[in-house]
């Protein structure tokens, strides 16, 4: 080998190197691109999720309140049934007393 093809060859294969690590900054490039995206639509799913939960505090917390409302009127109502079935009794039972 002459001492001209020596740097040919060095010359060669540094830009094969160089090819192959431009490639490789390219795909690194594409791959961090597309984590990125990842990233910003799973920060998007999960402002939707927090919001979806949001609201299903709020309607879990009036549900809440509404069956505490609905509990408080059926013993309200339970009571005025108790009476009247006593005043119905208090008249049968005088009924059956004459």
């Amino acid at each position: 080998m002459s001492v001209k093809a020596v740097p040919e060859l060095e010359s060669s294969i540094s830009s094969d190197d160089f090819q192959i690590l431009e490639e490789k900054v390219y795909r690194t490039i594409e791959l961090l691109k597309q984590a990125r995206e990842a990233q910003a639509a799973a920060e998007r799913e999960a402002r939707r999720l927090r919001e979806q939960i949001g609201g299903r505090d709020e309607e879990t917390e009036s549900l809440r309140r509404e069956v505490v409302a609905l509990r408080r009127e059926r013993e309200e109502v339970r009571g005025r049934v108790e009476k009247m079935l006593k005043q119905i009794d208090a008249l049968t039972a005088d009924d059956s007393a004459r």
